[in-house]
């Protein structure tokens, strides 16, 4: 019995998982393919090429008014899609109205609107921003920051898998350290509460949940994670 061929968008998908894309950066491409056809009443892209992605991409510029990175995010997604996916050519140019890059001056903050804005969020998320302003971190870096990160002795946090696919250290400052702490406590111990009730799981990449159990085998560790995929 013969197994029928994967949908377009999920050979997409795959792709972008063998090659480790962000996952930010998979939905993105995914939602741009898909608007691509629907634009082009769901034809396939297999029968059109650089007329039909400079239509699409000269809607972009005209029609919505996108700004010039969204554009190019789209016509990288194009690419991605005609040259590793479909491995179908295209031409170097494509001739299509190009959304203008506006050229701005960067606002920079000083320190009293700094300090006004901080004490201005809520508890919840004041850590959160410290953090940004402190590290110089990008906001996922600072959702994904995990403890075995964060080195106390020698004041850094290592920021793995950045933009780029590339590690890279930034200084710890010191007046955070004991907020810090504090959350790391809390977590500790939210996290142990959730383990009593049956939560606290955790995904993990297929590979790296059969390394856990065949390290922790027979060593009287409990540990509780799930191998469901989330994505």
């Amino acid at each position: 019995m013969h197994k029928k061929p994967k949908k377009l968008l999920d050979q997409v998908r795959d792709l972008l998982r063998t090659k480790h894309r962000a996952l930010s950066t998979e939905r993105a491409y995914l939602s741009w393919i898909r608007k691509y056809i629907l634009f082009h009443n769901k034809r396939h892209p297999k029968e059109m090429g650089e007329k039909e992605i400079e239509q699409f991409l000269t809607h972009l510029a005209v029609r919505k008014n996108v700004a010039a990175s969204t554009q190019n995010q789209a016509f990288n997604a194009l690419l991605f899609l005609y040259k590793e996916v479909l491995r179908q050519p295209l031409n170097d140019s494509i001739d299509s109205v190009r959304a203008n890059r506006p050229k701005r001056l960067p606002t920079v903050l000083s320190k009293e609107e700094v300090f006004s804005i901080i004490e201005g969020t809520c508890e919840k998320h004041r850590l959160m921003v410290k953090i940004l302003y402190g590290c110089g971190m990008r906001l996922m870096e600072c959702v994904r920051l995990r403890y075995k990160d964060i080195d106390f002795g020698q004041r850094q946090i290592n920021i793995r898998d950045a933009k780029g696919q590339k590690d890279r250290l930034v200084m710890l400052p010191e007046s955070l350290e004991d907020e810090l702490f504090a959350q790391l406590s809390k977590a500790k111990s939210v996290h142990e509460n959730d383990l009593k009730e049956g939560y606290g799981e955790v995904y993990l990449p297929s590979c790296t949940v059969k390394k856990v159990s065949k390290c922790t085998k027979g060593s009287g560790l409990a540990i509780s994670f799930s191998c469901k995929q989330t994505l």
